[in-house]
């Protein structure tokens, strides 16, 4: 019985640390949009922007810098494998528009998410 819970325990873990998410995200003019900005493993990102002006986006390593800058074009899709304890951002540099990004996320997705002027 114990091996069995052990086992169910362990697939519930990994069952819900690597599945994938999907979500719209709405980025105000001069604003940005992090995704793992904390703890986590390897993840990677389909990202379409369904805005009309470009965003752009790039990783961050959490202890510092940043690399891998791309320029995402109005209908434009990339896809970006993110490094374990590596943040995404993604700037909306428009002075007046909000902009519109479609995510699939995959791996780990024990991510933490929020906004940042």
């Amino acid at each position: 019985m114990k091996k069995v819970l052990a086992s169910f325990i362990i697939f519930a873990v990994i069952g819900t640390s690597c599945t994938s998410l999907r979500s719209t995200t709405y980025i105000k003019a001069q604003d940005s949009f992090i995704l793992g900005n904390n703890e986590h493993g390897q993840f990677s990102v389909k990202l379409k922007n369904a805005s009309t002006s470009n965003v752009e986006v790039w990783e961050a390593p959490i202890n510092g810098g940043r690399h891998s800058q791309v320029i995402v074009k109005p209908n434009e899709t990339v896809k970006v494998k993110v490094d374990k304890n590596t943040a995404l951002r993604i700037q909306n540099k428009s002075n007046d528009e909000q902009a519109a990004v479609e995510l699939h996320v995959k791996g780990d997705t024990g991510l933490s998410m929020g906004y940042k002027n």
